[in-house]
């Protein structure tokens, strides 16, 4: 089991940058897959956000990088397996990237964008750009 726990969230204005982080506590950390998902304001209300969050990013064991469309060449992810943390840089921030943003870890995740895929989960840290 991984316990993750987000941190790194805040307010920025258009075009800010902000580093999420997410540290966990567990064994074999680097044998998971790590992702960063994000839901806005309406989703939050629907359910707990393995069912419906927005893939942002993910790194695997060997660390190979995936991003979704909306944040290449914006968002960078990355992890030290040693401090059991992963980082999401995200760089150029506009107002429709403000949501909860989610930290998530699987053993098995052939498909690194889609939530339902990860089994642990932290409980989020707020992002928030105003225009």
């Amino acid at each position: 089991q991984l316990y993750p726990v987000e941190s790194g969230g805040g307010s920025v204005e258009f075009g800010g940058s902000l580093t999420l982080s997410c540290e966990a506590t567990g064994d074999r950390y680097s044998e998971y897959t790590l992702g960063w998902f994000r839901q806005d304001e309406g989703k939050q209300h629907e359910g707990f956000p393995a069912a419906n969050s927005e893939g942002v990013a993910a790194i695997d064991s060997a660390g190979t990088a995936t991003y979704a469309d909306p944040v290449k060449g914006r968002f960078t992810i990355s992890r030290d397996n040693a401090k059991k943390t992963v980082y999401l840089q995200m760089n150029a921030l506009k107002p429709e990237d403000t949501a909860m943003y989610y930290c998530a870890a699987d053993l098995w995740a052939p498909l690194p964008l889609r939530s339902q895929q990860y089994t642990y989960w932290g409980r989020g840290t707020q992002v928030t750009v105003s225009s």
